[in-house]
Parts: structure tokens; C-alpha cells; sequence
């Protein structure tokens, strides 16, 4: 992978050798009953070391890492790394086909598993002819002596992205990469040797582990999901810092055993992976007690980039850039860096960023600058305020609408206990919210009553172009191994399930059963307000030359404008087509996009409801 050196930067592994050198007698990681202290943890590193140097003959190779959550995780981790190859975490939790995809992307030779995953990989071994051993986790090793002049490349890790807009990438991460990045957030989090570290998280991040050994702190595995039992596990072990996940961290804002609850020792508690409600956020500071505060990161930034700080955390901020880290807005189309209080795509630049993917050192350009696909805006002061995925983000007329911001509207409803807001067709804005919606053990209507309700009340606080038109009722909202929507397959599930359902009276279709929409007769009317910016007779001429381009198409059949009398800037165009491929098929046109340009530069153009396909519909009074 990279040409192979004498050992001269500092390593990876020394992250646990010098805790252990400093801190041997201190607990490193409890789990359960188990509890080795940092002397037990890098001896266990230093067997791994010997064993797989004997195993795969080579240093600079990838050893695939499948575990979850543990103690042998960490020695087996760092062993890899000491050993002189690279290490590929992988999540056990990933079905075979995407664990095939990982392994022919790594083309790792040896893979360290867990027992039950040892079989599964033994079923489709013969598929990848380069994975010469699977060992297991808890296999016990005779060797206590490190492999001598082990060579050491530049990677230590690769670590995959999420995977959740596509497939996933592997991050090469450095051993400066990683060294960098753990005494980065172990300073941001203030964690020193006697800081006791709850990771209450579905997924093993290196963040939290190497932070941990920077710091010699002693760190508490928790993987009972409940996050009540986490409170209770964090007070057991004097916790002092409280790491989550969004959604479980607006489940324990949310449980009605908050009250009685209390962090006695916790410092602050620290959420990332997603943005966290800020209603959640401030209902766990007033009745804990505690600073919530949120992280900013990915894996190809090893992964943080910015932090809010315990004793001043901004709601809605995830903090600054870490130290020796910069961030900046651009325009995702041209580039151009932006101002604060302007949203763009973010990207940053650090001794934590990635050396690139796999095969494919793209997102990092020349200058070092990450392209992290996220949308985001800066204060004035520098803070990270995040609005969604690049990729989530979608326009619905010409306006930019993030599904996060949908729902985080639909999150402050009451009777809303999760939601998922996506981009669903639209054949006049290109693009409208759709959702899934789970019901709260307060909301007592049938779901498609429910539905209508919720959208109503909640859409009349939203802008126009934000109103979530189609919805279904679900029992719950599917999400990633360590809590992510993927909007992109829940979008393609909500398509299928409603694959014949056209738009309904009034632009809003829900449905308590995800059963299809009746069919209704093809006429369309379009109907669409326009609030004028301008000078009034500076629009009517433009929208007379548009009428005329309407009134050649085929299809056409005729037009009326209407404007009104108490507010004299708003027009209202009603435009009646014979049919939905008609119509379509201008929407299409370059000419017509032409047209909708002009027009945006003259006034707010707002389509009322999209096309209003007239027929029977034995659902509607």
C-alpha cells in the first residue's frame, strides 16, 4: 500500500504502550466483568503483534477487523497497527453482501472475527482468493514477545465511511492522522487519568478509543440500548463524561423516568454522529444538570473536525474547528468561499484529514481542503452550524429545502415520536417532502387521520416550498447501525409503496397502510401564485410572453390570471393541460426553464398545490 520505512515519526500503537508505561495499575476498559488495566490491554496488543506477523509473513498488509464493542477489540486493534499492517475495522452488525463488498475493497489477507461471524465469512471465503486466514478474537496467543524491526508505512487504518449515500468508502488514515486527532479531542473534552469515559454508542469509533489511551483515561462500555440504564451504568462508574447518539439522547429526553434521574459525576455529555434536536438538548441540561454539548466529525477527518465546548455550548452549534483545524463555506456549484450567516457545503482542512479513499485520493484537493458533502453555515465567530447532506438536499422551485430542518418541525409536534423527511418527485417543482411518520403513544386518531392532522398543523408553520405533501404512518423509522437515517432507501421504499398514487386534491396524499392512491382522470390544472418584487407592468409583459410559449404547446388547453385586489403583488395563474404527459414534457423543456428564471428574478413564484388531477376520489368527503 505504501513503501515501508524504518520506524522514525511516532506510531499508532505507542498511543497504549506509553499509558501503559505511565498508567500500568489503571483500569483501561470495563465491560462487563471484564476490566484490564493499560498493562494488560498493550501485553495483549503486543501478542496480537507477534501472531499476526506470523501469520500473514508481511508488514504494510490489511487485516480486516470484525468485532463489536470490546476489550479485545482494542488489543487486537492496536496489535494490527504494531505488527506493521493496517487495520480495517468492520462492522459485524453489516449483512454478507455488504461485507463482501468490504473485504473486495480492503482485499485484506487475514480477518480477526468474532465467532459468530467466523462461519458467515467461511461461506463466502472462496470468493476472495486474496483472504488467506480467518483467526478468531479470542483465540489465545503463545508469543509475548514484539516482532523486531518492524518497518512502518505511512497508513495505519482504513477506516468506511457510513455508506449512507452510497457505497461505502475507505478512508486511508495515517498514523499522524490518528495520533493527531486523539490529542485534539482528548484536549477539546479536557480528559486526563481521571477521566472515566461512558462510550454509550452502537459502534466501536476510533475517536473514542485512541482519545481514551491519549489520555489515559478509563473508558466504560455500555451496550445496553436503553439510555436510562446508561444513566444508571455512567453513576455506577463515577462517570465523567457521557458520549451518545442523537437518537437515544431524545429517547432519554423524552422518557417520562427523566425526572427521578440524575448524572452525579458527568461533566458534560457529548452527542454526535447527527445533528441533536435542541429542544432535546436543553430538556437533558435543565433536568440533568449537565452541558450537552455536539461534535462534528466524519471518517475521513479520523473523525472529528469541531466541538462545542462544556462550559459555553451553543444550541444547535457543534463548536469551532479543533485545534490546528480550519473550516470554510463554499457555493456547491462554482466553489466560491461564502460569508458567515451563508449556507454552503463545508469543507475543511487539518492534520486529521484523510490522505483520500482507496483508489481514489478525489476529495482532497491540492491545497489539503476536504469536501465533506455536508451543508452547513458559519457565525461570525466561526462556529459550525450544520443543515443537512449535500445529497439529502434537494430544490423544490428553485429553493434549496433540507429535510432535516422539515423535520425538525415535525419533531416538535407532540404527538410525532420519529419521523423521516425525503425528496419525492414532483412534476412542478421537481421535488416535494415526503415522509415517513411514527405516532406517539399520545396521538389516539387512525393513522391516516393522524397523518392529515400532523401535516396540516405543521406545514402551516412552514414556507411553501417546505410543506410535506405525501406521508405514510409506520411503526417505526429504519435506521443505520449507529443511528442514521438512509434517505435515500427509505426514499426508494416510500416510491414502491406508492408507485401508482398520483398527487391528491390539494397537493397532500397520506396513508396509514402504504397502500396505493385510486386512480383519477388525467386533466391537469396548474396552479401557481406570484408575488411580484417589482414593477407590475415589468411582469405582466414577461408573463404575456410565457402565455404565448404556454398556448403553442401541445396539450395547452387554456389559461386564466387572476390577481387580487386587497394585496395587488399577488397573482394567482391557473393553467388547465389534457393531460400529465403533456405537461410534463413542457416542464421539461429548456424554454420553459427559461422562462421560470426570468420569472424568479420578477417575483416569488410559488406553486399552490402542483397539478390538481380532477376526477373522482372515494377517499375525499
Amino acid at each position: 500500500m505504501t513503501e515501508a520505512k524504518p520506524a522514525a515519526e511516532p506510531r499508532l500503537d505507542g498511543l497504549l504502550s506509553e499509558a501503559a508505561r505511565r498508567h500500568g495499575d489503571r483500569t483501561a476498559i470495563r465491560a462487563g466483568s471484564a476490566e484490564p488495566t493499560f498493562a494488560e490491554l498493550d501485553a495483549a496488543a503486543t501478542r496480537w503483534a507477534a501472531a499476526v506477523r506470523r501469520l500473514v509473513g508481511t508488514t504494510d498488509t490489511v487485516v480486516a477487523l470484525v468485532s463489536p464493542l470490546s476489550p479485545d477489540f482494542a488489543a487486537a486493534f492496536h496489535g494490527i497497527v504494531r505488527s506493521g499492517n493496517v487495520v480495517a475495522p468492520l462492522n459485524p452488525l453489516q449483512r454478507a453482501d455488504e461485507l463482501r463488498h468490504l473485504l473486495g475493497v480492503t482485499r485484506a489477507r487475514l480477518a480477526v472475527v468474532t465467532p459468530p461471524v467466523r462461519a458467515e465469512l467461511a461461506a463466502i471465503r472462496p470468493s476472495f482468493p486474496h483472504l488467506t486466514e480467518i483467526v478468531g478474537l479470542d483465540e489465545e496467543w503463545p508469543w509475548d514477545e514484539p516482532p523486531e524491526d518492524v518497518p512502518l508505512g505511512d497508513v495505519a487504518c482504513l477506516h468506511f465511511t457510513s455508506g449512507t449515500t452510497g457505497p461505502a468508502k475507505a478512508a486511508v488514515l495515517t498514523h499522524r492522522n490518528l495520533l493527531v486527532n486523539a490529542a485534539q479531542v482528548a484536549e477539546a473534552h479536557r480528559l486526563g487519568p481521571e477521566s472515566v469515559v461512558l462510550n454509550h454508542l452502537p459502534k466501536y469509533h476510533l475517536m473514542h478509543l485512541n482519545s481514551a489511551l491519549y489520555a489515559a483515561a478509563t473508558q466504560v462500555l455500555c451496550t445496553d440500548p436503553d439510555p436510562v440504564e446508561a444513566v444508571g451504568t455512567a453513576n455506577r462508574h463515577r462517570a465523567t463524561h457521557f458520549y451518545s447518539i442523537p437518537m437515544r439522547l431524545v429517547r432519554l429526553a423524552a422518557d417520562e423516568r427523566l425526572p427521578e434521574l440524575s448524572l452525579r459525576t458527568a461533566r458534560m455529555i457529548a452527542s454526535g454522529g447527527s445533528a441533536l434536536p435542541a429542544p432535546a438538548a436543553e430538556t437533558l441540561r435543565s433536568r440533568l444538570g449537565v452541558p450537552v454539548i455536539q461534535g462534528y466529525g466524519l471518517a475521513e477527518a479520523s473523525p472529528l473536525t469541531h466541538s462545542d465546548g462544556p462550559d459555553r455550548p451553543r444550541p444547535g452549534s457543534v463548536g469551532p474547528p479543533l485545534r490546528d483545524t480550519e473550516c470554510r463555506i463554499v457555493a456547491p456549484d462554482t466553489g466560491a468561499v461564502l460569508p458567515p450567516g451563508e449556507a454552503g457545503e463545508v469543507q475543511v482542512r487539518g492534520p486529521q484529514v484523510m490522505r483520500g479513499y482507496l483508489h481514489d485520493p478525489a476529495p482532497v484537493d491540492a491545497e489539503g481542503w476536504l469536501s465533506t458533502g455536508d451543508i452547513g453555515r458559519l457565525d461570525e465567530g466561526g462556529r459550525l452550524y450544520l443543515v443537512d447532506r449535500i445529497k439529502d438536499v434537494f430544490k423544490c422551485d428553485n429553493y434549496l429545502v433540507s429535510p432535516s430542518e422539515v423535520e425538525r418541525a415535525l419533531r416538535a409536534h407532540p404527538d410525532v415520536a420519529d419521523c423521516a423527511v425525503f425528496d419525492h418527485p414532483d412534476p412542478v417543482g421537481g421535488a416535494v417532502c415526503a415522509a415517513f411518520l411514527v405516532a406517539a403513544e399520545t396521538a389516539q386518531d387512525v393513522p391516516g387521520a393522524f397523518a392529515r392532522r400532523v401535516l396540516a398543523e405543521v406545514n402551516a408553520r412552514l414556507p411553501y416550498y417546505q410543506h410535506i405533501r405525501l406521508a405514510d404512518v409506520v411503526d417505526a423509522v429504519p435506521r443505520s447501525a449507529n443511528g442514521k437515517l438512509q434517505r435515500r432507501s427509505l426514499r426508494d421504499a416510500f416510491i414502491r409503496r406508492r408507485a401508482s398514487a398520483p398527487p391528491r386534491h390539494g397537493g397532500t396524499a397520506v396513508s396509514g397502510t402504504g397502500q396505493s392512491a385510486p386512480e383519477v382522470s388525467r386533466q391537469v390544472v396548474a396552479i401557481t401564485k406570484f408575488t411580484v418584487k417589482g414593477d407590475a407592468a415589468e411582469f405582466e409583459q414577461a408573463f404575456r410572453e410565457h402565455a404565448e410559449f404556454m398556448r403553442a404547446r401541445p396539450g395547452f388547453q387554456r389559461a386564466q390570471m387572476v390577481r387580487s385586489a386587497r394585496t395587488p403583488e399577488v397573482y394567482i395563474n391557473l393553467g388547465w393541460w389534457r393531460d400529465a404527459p403533456s405537461y410534463l414534457a413542457v416542464l421539461e423543456s429548456g424554454e420553459f426553464r427559461g422562462h421560470l428564471g426570468r420569472f424568479a428574478e420578477l417575483a416569488d413564484v410559488e406553486p399552490q398545490m402542483g397539478p390538481v388531477l380532477f376526477g373522482l376520489d372515494p377517499e375525499q368527503p
